[in-house]
C-alpha cells in the first residue's frame, strides 16, 4: 500500500514518472488539433515512435543562426528547420526522451559521479552534451537552449547565460533536483531554484517552481496528493495554485485544458493544468498520463511534471511494467551525501 512507502520509494516513483510522462507524449508533442492527434495515433496508451508529417508542426517558423561555430547546437538537424510538416522529435524511437529530459539524464549521471549537486559541473556537462553532434537525435532544440548558447558565445559568464523564461519545460530539471534531495526539503528547494536559475530565470519560473514544490515536497513526505494540493492552495498566495481544481474535476479534460486553460507551454496555464490532472487522477496514474497526452499541446513537459507528482504519490509500482520495460533510459536515484546542516 502506498502509505507504507518510504520517502525514497516515492522519489523513485516520481523520477520514473518524470521520464515516462515525457516519453509517452513525445510522438504527439505539440498537437493542438486533438482530432488530428486521434486520427494519427488513436488513444496513446503505449510508448510509440513519432512519424512525419506532423500536421501541426510550426518548426518551419523557427530559425537559429549560430553566433559563431562554438554556438552551433543544431548540427546536422539544422537542415530540417524552416521546412513544413517536420516532426519535432522525428528521429527518436519509442520509449526515448526529448532533449529536455535527456539533459535530466545528464544531471543524474553527474550526481551519481559527484555525490552532491554542483551547478558548475552540470553546466560543463550540459554544454559538452549539447555541442556533441553524436549525443542525441532530437530535431528540436528549445528556445532556452538557443538563448543560452547565444549568450555564452557573446562572452556572458556561464552562470548568467540563462534567459528570462515562461515555459513548463524549464521545470523538468529543477523537479529532478527536488527528487534527488528528497530527504531534505529545505535543501531540495534551495538547490532546485539554483538549478533553475542556470537556464530559466525570471519571476514566472520562480513562481511555477514554487507552486510545484509546495505540492510535491509534502507528497514525498507521505501526504496524500489531493490533501497536499488542497493544503498548498489554502496556505499560498501563489496565483498558479488559486484555481478551483476540485470544482473542475467533473468536467471533461479537454474542456478544462482547451477552454478554461490553454494547452500551450506557458506556465500561467500549463502548471494549473498539470495540478488539475494530478488531483483528478491521483488514484489512477496511468490514466492520468494518458489523459495528459491526449490533451495535446505541450503534453511532454506537462506530462513530466504530472508524472513526478503521480509517481511520488504511489511509488514506482504505479507505473505499468510495459512502460518501464519500454523506457530507453532506466533511471536510478543517486545517493547524495549533501545535507543542509553539513
Amino acid at each position: 500500500m502506498t502509505r507504507d512507502l518510504t520517502t525514497r520509494d516515492r522519489a523513485e516513483g516520481a523520477l520514473w514518472g518524470l521520464l515516462l510522462g515525457d516519453s509517452l507524449a513525445m510522438p504527439v508533442h505539440w498537437y493542438y488539433d486533438r482530432d488530428a492527434l486521434r486520427r494519427d495515433y488513436g488513444e496513446v496508451r503505449e510508448l510509440l515512435a513519432p512519424r512525419n508529417p506532423h500536421p501541426g508542426s510550426i518548426l518551419h517558423r523557427s530559425h537559429y543562426t549560430p553566433v559563431n561555430p562554438d554556438a552551433d547546437i543544431l548540427h546536422d538537424q539544422a537542415r530540417y528547420w524552416g521546412r513544413p510538416g517536420i516532426h519535432y522529435h522525428q528521429f527518436l524511437e519509442a520509449g526515448e526522451n526529448t532533449l529536455n529530459l535527456q539533459l535530466v539524464q545528464v544531471l543524474l549521471a553527474d550526481l551519481e559521479e559527484q555525490g552532491r549537486y554542483d551547478a558548475d559541473w552540470y553546466l560543463d556537462r550540459m554544454i559538452a552534451f549539447v555541442r556533441d553532434p553524436s549525443s542525441h537525435r532530437d530535431t528540436y532544440v528549445e528556445e532556452w537552449l538557443r538563448g543560452f548558447f547565444e549568450r555564452r558565445a557573446r562572452g556572458v559568464p556561464l552562470r548568467e547565460c540563462g534567459v528570462i523564461e515562461k515555459h513548463i519545460g524549464g521545470l523538468a530539471g529543477p523537479v529532478a533536483v527536488l527528487l534527488l534531495h528528497h530527504d531534505d526539503p529545505a535543501l531540495a528547494r534551495t538547490r532546485a531554484h539554483e538549478h533553475r536559475e542556470l537556464t530559466h530565470r525570471g519571476p514566472a519560473m520562480t513562481e511555477a517552481l514554487d507552486a510545484v514544490a509546495d505540492v510535491l515536497l509534502p507528497v514525498l513526505a507521505g501526504e496524500p496528493l489531493r490533501e497536499a494540493l488542497d493544503g498548498a492552495r489554502a496556505r499560498s498566495d501563489n496565483r498558479l495554485l488559486r484555481h478551483d481544481f476540485e470544482g473542475w474535476e467533473p468536467l471533461e479534460d479537454l474542456e478544462v485544458i482547451g477552454r478554461l486553460l490553454s494547452p500551450a507551454c506557458y506556465v500561467d496555464d500549463s502548471v494549473p493544468a498539470t495540478l488539475y490532472l494530478a488531483r483528478k487522477y491521483a488514484d489512477h496514474p496511468e490514466d492520468g498520463l494518458v489523459a495528459n497526452t491526449m490533451a495535446g499541446g505541450d503534453n511532454c513537459y506537462r506530462g513530466a511534471v504530472l508524472g513526478a507528482l503521480l509517481g511520488a504519490a504511489s511509488g514506482v509500482g504505479c507505473w505499468p511494467e510495459r512502460w518501464r520495460r519500454g523506457l530507453r533510459y532506466q533511471p536510478t536515484l543517486p545517493a547524495l551525501r549533501e545535507r543542509a546542516d553539513v
